[in-house]
């Protein structure tokens, strides 16, 4: 049986904070998905290629990853800890610890002096931000 809800749009606040923090996604999780595809390639260019590359992406991807940090703490504080059940309180924790490991592992990528030692720090980073995507996709009920 097919149950009618009323839907309606949300309101404009909800609309900023959420659209922001899609942005934010957007950059931070495509980009790194679009760069591990691309690297490749890139390293055929030229040999600083990829290093130049990753720093230019730099500038668009920390920005949206500290967008990211700070439209996750408003939509936490939009739910209301107090109004969210406990096992979204624990998954948004977790979340949130998939996001640090994500930027963590980002970080050491760009400051590792081997080759090894840059792929595993993209592979732990990666498998921080796929989590923390799914996670937050769970959280958007």
């Amino acid at each position: 049986m097919l149950v009618s809800h009323h839907v309606q749009l949300t309101d404009a606040w909800t609309i900023v904070r959420l659209s922001l923090h899609v942005l934010g996604a957007c950059v931070w999780v495509g980009g790194q998905l679009v760069l591990a595809g691309l690297v490749v390639t890139v390293r055929g260019i030229s040999h600083d290629a990829p290093g130049k590359v990753a720093k230019a992406f730099a500038k668009f991807s920390w920005p949206a990853y500290w967008l990211l940090i700070v439209t996750g703490v408003w939509n936490f504080y939009a739910v209301g800890p107090s109004n969210a059940t406990t096992s979204w309180n624990v998954v948004f924790g977790v979340k949130m610890l998939c996001v640090v490991v994500s930027g963590l592992g980002a970080f050491l990528h760009t400051k590792a002096t081997s080759p090894k030692a840059r792929g595993v720090y993209a592979g732990v980073g990666m498998i921080g931000t796929i989590a923390a995507l799914v996670l937050g996709v769970a959280l958007a009920g």
